[in-house]
């Protein structure tokens, strides 16, 4: 029996299956099966080095990376080409890009690098299409933004999320609090810190034993579901914060786009008459959360036309010698940093310094 006939039965199962108190046990066994097809999926067994994509993972330049996800035409390749002044192939058929296009902003010193994805079609996440692919590329970039069409429903944003979910990319959301340890023996020791709605020792038990796991530590720090713990256990998951674009605004009146503004992680745009680009390019850069950090030669004015740009959580001294040479740290004897994260200016600090955005730093050698 295929895994897709497996999963669809599994999907049916749950369907039918009514949510109580009673049946969460069964069901957070049948999502831990889910879970494990899914996985099959996208990593096949064995078998040698097939075919390489063709053409499609694309090498990261810049300084953080944003992919666009969306159905055939809604006006990504149109996106891309204002934005970056690339020409990625446009026309008024579904499907006109078929492999990544790659392009590069400069915003406010830093480099980006967009990468227009094919379109996704319903089905992705089970290998229709080249949605395989598609996706596999979206885990590596840092900010994910769906393009949406403003006339089509807003079934395309649950559907292209659904697809993005059963990849194990969850967007805008946190890692869950849970604590999740293996041992070789002591079976399963289950502490929870807050009263659980959901979750129980028996549940927890079922869903590890779907994965051969009958010794470990699991400490729920808060409220969690089960698909909060199978995706702990299963490791894989990538948290990706998002933005929703909503093209095509030219086509539509002022009251319906008074409303789409009050969604949340939403910015309405028009790739084609670039309106509202300037509001784009702000909430990109909030979502991105990089630190620019301008260099100070001795005795002369600091540099604040290329800034270092590091991403927001290692932005310490070592992190910035680092991204600039991997010898750096050896010889360095301290720094002088000025800017909003030291009280005197300048500061001499050591290499575990955080500095924040827009600093100025000065490096002094042995």
């Amino acid at each position: 029996m295929s895994i897709l006939v497996k999963i669809s039965e599994i999907e049916s199962e749950m369907a039918r299956t009514q949510r109580n108190k009673a049946t969460a046990h069964h069901l957070g066994l049948l999502k831990a099966r889910l879970a494990k097809l899914r996985r099959e999926l996208i990593t096949p067994k064995g078998g040698g080095g097939g075919a390489a994509g063709d053409g499609f993972d694309v090498a990261k330049t810049g300084d953080a990376r944003i992919g666009f996800v969306g159905f055939p035409s809604v006006g990504k390749s149109t996106l891309l080409s204002n934005l970056a002044g690339v020409y990625s192939e446009v026309a008024a058929y579904e499907f006109t890009t078929l492999t990544t296009v790659p392009g590069v902003i400069r915003y406010k010193g830093a480099k980006i690098q967009l990468l227009d994805l094919p379109g996704i079609i319903e089905g992705a996440k089970d290998g229709k299409g080249r949605g395989r692919q598609v996706i596999a590329v979206a885990r590596t970039c840092n900010l994910i933004l769906i393009v949406l069409d403003v006339l089509k429903p807003l079934g395309h944003k649950k559907l292209i999320e659904h697809e993005l979910e059963g990849f194990g990319i969850r967007l805008n959301k946190e890692p869950p609090n849970i604590g999740f340890k293996r041992k070789d023996k002591g079976g399963i020791n289950f502490t929870a810190t807050c009263a659980q709605t959901e979750l129980d020792g028996d549940t927890v038990k079922s869903i590890l034993a779907e994965y051969k796991i009958h010794n470990a530590d699991i400490t729920l720090r808060s409220d969690s579901t089960a698909d909060d713990l199978i995706d702990v256990v299963e490791g894989n998951r990538v948290y990706l914060p998002c933005i929703y674009v909503l093209n095509k605004i030219d086509q539509i009146s002022i009251e319906e786009l008074d409303i789409i503004y009050k969604v949340p992680h939403c910015v309405p745009i028009s790739a084609h008459h670039r309106w509202n680009f300037d509001d784009l390019l702000e909430r990109m850069w909030d979502y991105l959360q990089l630190v620019r950090i301008y260099t100070k030669p001795k005795g002369q004015l600091p540099d604040y036309t290329s800034p270092v740009v590091l991403p927001d959580g290692h932005t310490a001294v070592e992190d910035f010698c680092l991204k600039i040479h991997k010898n750096l740290m050896k010889e360095l004897k301290y720094a002088l940093v000025w800017g909003a994260s030291v009280k005197h200016n300048p500061q001499k600090v050591g290499k575990d310094h955080v500095m924040e955005d827009e600093d100025v730093i000065q490096l002094v050698k042995k």
